[in-house]
């Protein structure tokens, strides 16, 4: 079966840092793009970063420039997502998406797998 597992997110100050990694069954994984979106309580899920698949392309929503790290391990089939500094406004439920060709995207529509999510909670 193919999916994508998130690890645990957690609670942390504002200020601090936070590594959320995702492990995907899809093989191969170096012909997956990834993503990580995200989805606060009552908006719209939102694409936060993304990349392709041999991790020399990345893009990220503005809000998070600077401040986030997307990554990915093929020979782990794992793609990372470093956050720093981070702010009371990046509390969201994250999600991991899998894109079934090698260009990144910022479309959470042309993402064909989503993991369950894990959330991340910044305290002012």
């Amino acid at each position: 079966q193919v999916q994508l597992v998130e690890s645990e997110g957690g609670l942390v100050q504002a200020g601090g840092s936070l590594r959320v990694s995702c492990v995907a069954s899809v093989r191969p994984f170096s012909r997956y793009a990834m993503g990580w979106f995200r989805q606060a309580p009552g908006k719209e899920r939102e694409f936060v970063a993304t990349i392709n698949w041999s991790g020399t392309i990345t893009s990220y929503v503005d809000s998070v420039k600077g401040r986030f790290t997307i990554s990915r391990d093929n020979a782990k089939n794992t793609v990372y997502l470093q956050m720093n500094s981070l702010k009371p406004e990046d509390t969201a439920v994250y999600y991991c998406a899998a894109r079934n060709t090698i260009t990144t995207s910022r479309n959470r529509l042309e993402y064909d797998l989503w993991g369950q999510g894990t959330q991340v909670t910044v305290s002012s």
